[in-house]
């Protein structure tokens, strides 16, 4: 310790702190130039420069005790069986959550109530909150989980959402002041603290009747992998990116009844609107949440667009970084699944014989013409009164085929799954390059968090209403369908960079790798999908309908299975899209996904 850093003394001094508060022998910390999260026993804080300024040191304190308390008070499974559905109900009831965690931890700890503080200061910095004008541009999830905070700790809002705090409070006491009061006495209990808080819930009118906790996951179905899944998704949708979280599924709510017209209505919608304004934490901004928003009507009229498609880019992997980084990324992809690479090998190869048994050849016997058949030839040495025997070899129907793997590169997938997205779609690349089948890996999210570019485009130009898709997209080429495996093993490992998951429209990127398909000449076209959950763009869903991407996203579905030779499969990590796709799969593990993609590639030739 003498000799190290003071950065890696005030390391070793935060994960001996998070041990203790999270109960957690094996809770490890690290600094990230990113958004502060945590993945199961892995809390990742902001880095503070090499001179450790007070202010920046208690910015990562505050965050690791966030997450160290998390982990100690926190049941993700109750809180998962608990949770409402409706997208604002969610992050209303998350953010809740993370109010009753931070002051159950702090509770007698003044030192660990100022660190939550700071943590806090730094989360309202890029908040709508601290910069709305009226009430419509509030986000609710901010404004009530800072009031429960005020009840649970005594500790007045932070100055910087002071104001826009004074906008919503008086409706929010009207409606459920005295759920707010009550939250206090349930808060050493999570089950009861989940009930008050759909009691409040109800009063604010987010959810409709009352809401009943989901029974079906008592087994631990959803929750498997919770460490690794569940944790890191809603870990950072809960505490540091309640907010983010708010402003987008609060666009859930602002449209869901299709009454934009009606000015009362859209008053109410915009309230939540407004809180598209931030969509993340901190200057590179959190992981989004992943609704599923319920079945809506799609009407025949709807007509989805990008309000500019100037800043997009199609980009091959090996242009975002150089081949240095790349070839470290690569190892270190290469480091943390060599566990898993055997298991996915061995699925491959089984994959593999299938394949190789449908493409074998056979013959016609008892020909007129052709080769002779020396197996018969015993017949005629019997009775030479006999005819020679001939047989054509006749091939089998199996078509020239090209597959799509359409990897979802959103910030959600960040962590277990899309390592593991990673090295399947590896393998299985190399497995049926060796039986003929082209392959080609993509991936799709956006450039920047905010809308970047197309955002500043349309606030340059006045803020239009409803202009459509307002973020840049970037869809990547990891390996193209005639290159060569060993050329292309090296770009996958793009997607351990951090930085590189941010947002994900689904519909668009799914449009691109159709498109891309079509224009293959193969006879045999399959488009398989792998994401974790519904399309999330703030900016986006900000100005736009709550199911204006989803929307979207049915259509182009529905248009491929109905309309087009390309054949379309679904895997959905830890999320439901059994919803939006005719052919698809669920899983809960991500470690799970290795073998369904090979079980649904070889489901779909079997099939053929």
């Amino acid at each position: 310790m003498a000799n190290d850093s003071p950065t890696e003394r005030l390391r070793a001094v935060l994960t001996g702190a998070a041990r203790a508060l999270s109960g957690e022998a094996e809770a490890e910390l690290s600094f990230t130039s990113e958004a502060p999260r945590q993945d199961g026993r892995s809390i990742k804080v902001p880095l503070p420069s090499r001179t450790l300024p007070a202010e920046q040191v208690a910015e990562a304190r505050g965050f690791a005790d966030g997450f160290a308390l998390r982990m100690r008070h926190h049941d993700v499974k109750l809180h998962q069986r608990s949770a409402p559905g409706e997208p604002v109900a969610r992050a209303v009831f998350d953010a809740v959550e993370t109010a009753r965690i931070e002051a159950l931890g702090s509770r007698g700890y003044a030192g660990i109530a100022d660190n939550l503080g700071h943590a806090l200061d730094v989360r309202l910095r890029s908040d709508p909150i601290a910069r709305a004008r009226n009430r419509d541009e509030v986000p609710l999830s901010t404004a009530i989980g800072l009031m429960v905070r005020e009840r649970l700790t005594g500790r007045e809002a932070p100055a910087a959402a002071a104001m826009g705090l004074a906008l919503v409070r008086d409706w929010v006491e009207d409606k459920a002041g005295s759920d707010l009061d009550a939250l206090a006495l349930a808060i050493d209990d999570q089950q009861a603290f989940a009930a008050l808080t759909g009691k409040l819930l109800q009063d604010l009118e987010l959810v409709e009747g009352e809401m009943i906790p989901d029974e079906a996951d008592e087994n631990g179905g959803e929750d498997e992998g919770t460490d690794e899944q569940d944790e890191p998704g809603e870990e950072e949708g809960d505490s540091d990116s309640q907010q983010g979280q708010g402003e987008i599924e609060a666009r859930g709510e602002q449209q869901d009844s299709d009454q934009t017209e009606d000015g009362e209505d859209q008053a109410a919608d915009e309230m939540q609107d407004g809180e598209g304004e931030e969509g993340d934490e901190g200057e590179e901004g959190m992981m989004p949440s992943r609704p599923n928003w319920p079945w809506s009507d799609l009407p025949p009229q709807f007509e989805y667009r990008p309000y500019t498609s100037q800043f997009d880019e199609v980009i091959e992997a090996t242009e975002l970084c150089d081949a240095e980084e790349l070839d470290r990324l690569r190892s270190y992809l290469d480091q943390q699944l060599v566990h898993l690479q055997g298991a996915v090998t061995k699925l491959a190869n089984r994959l593999q014989r299938r394949l190789m048994a449908q493409q074998s050849r056979s013959w016609d016997f008892d020909q007129d013409e052709g080769l002779l058949d020396a197996a018969r030839l015993a017949r005629v040495v019997v009775n030479p009164m006999q005819s020679l025997s001939y047989k054509v070899e006749r091939d089998t129907e199996f078509k020239d085929t090209v597959v799509t793997l359409l990897i979802d590169n959103s910030g959600s997938m960040r962590g277990r799954p899309i390592s593991i997205a990673a090295i399947s779609a590896d393998i299985l690349a190399r497995t049926l390059e060796r039986v003929g089948v082209k392959t080609e890996i993509l991936g799709f999210t956006t450039r920047a968090w905010k809308g970047g570019q197309s955002r500043e485009k349309w606030l340059a130009e006045g803020r239009p209403p409803q202009p459509g898709r307002l973020n840049d997209i970037r869809h990547i080429v990891y390996k193209q369908a005639d290159e060569p495996w060993r050329r292309a093993k090296r770009a996958l490992g793009l997607m351990m960079r951090e930085g590189l998951l941010k947002e994900n429209i689904d519909g668009e990127a799914l449009l691109w790798a159709h498109a891309r398909l079509i224009a293959r000449p193969e006879d045999r076209k399959i488009l398989m999908v792998i994401s974790d959950g519904a399309p999330v763009d703030n900016s986006t869903l900000s100005v736009n309908s709550g199911s204006y991407l989803e929307r979207h996203l049915r259509q182009v579905i529905g248009w491929i299975e109905s309309r087009s030779p390309v054949e379309l499969a679904a895997i959905g990590i830890g999320h439901d899209v059994t919803r939006y796709y005719q052919r698809a799969v669920t899983i809960m593990d991500a470690e799970q996904l290795a073998g369904t993609m090979v079980e649904q590639l070889a489901a779909l030739f079997d099939t053929e």
